[in-house]
Formats: structure tokens, sequence, C-alpha cells
């Protein structure tokens, strides 16, 4: 079900898409957790960490509404990923499964800091995966 009370639609993958999923938050999100994107996901799908935002592959239809929200270009599809960030696929499949990760549908403000880390690259070094 739809946050609209609609029922949800039944998806079907791109013609010759062998993707896990549909769309992956990259490193751009890590120390600066923008949260624009969930709150038009018509499904739910984000999942928090403590600094970093995943999309859990069960949930994601591939509607793409999430990622012209995010300011730092961190989501994409699955098969448009660049070469050097193809890891995030398992990675957010995993950890939108990990204990004490909780999906998020309400914005919030970003992390302190993260004008600093807005444009930085390469930020993986920096995931924290375990909730205080």
């Amino acid at each position: 079900m739809l946050k609209s009370g609609r029922p949800a639609f039944h998806h079907f993958c791109r013609p010759g898409a062998l993707a896990l999923m549909a769309f992956v938050v990259t490193d751009s999100c890590i120390a600066c957790k923008y949260t624009d994107c969930v709150s038009v996901c018509p499904m739910d799908c984000f999942v928090e960490g403590p600094n970093f935002l995943v999309i859990d592959p069960d949930g994601c239809i591939d509607c793409s509404m999430c990622v012209p929200e995010c300011p730092v270009g961190a989501i994409y599809h699955d098969i448009d990923l660049p070469e050097h960030q193809r890891h995030f696929s398992e990675l957010n499949a995993t950890l939108a499964k990990h204990p004490g990760w909780k999906p998020i549908t309400q914005v919030q403000s970003p992390l302190p800091g993260y004008e600093q880390w807005r444009h930085a690259e390469d930020k993986l070094a920096m995931l924290k995966t375990e909730t205080s």
C-alpha cells in the first residue's frame, strides 16, 4: 500500500536488467545524511544508520522519485553505478537489514558538519554501521 492509500502496483524490471535492486545510495551520503529523498519515496524503503541512508531492495519499485531530491547526487540506478561504486548495491542490501538500522519516513536535518563533507569523495572509510 502506498502512503497515499492507493494499492502498490506490481513492478517489472526493465528488459535485460539484471540488477540486484533498482536504486542505490552511494558514499556521497556518508557524513551528510540529507533526508529529502525519504519524503518522496512511495514505498518507504529508506533505512537509516548513524551517518548514512540506504535503500531496502525489497521495497524499491524503481520509481526514481528520490534521485532528484538528493542534493549531493548520492542515488543511482543500480545499472548506472560508476564502476568504483558497484559494491554499494550489496552494501545497501546488507545494511538495510542491519540490526539497529531503522526505516526512515520523515525528513530530518542533515548531520552536524555536513557542509564540510558535502563535496568530499571516497567517504566509505567514514561509514559507521553500529548505532550507539
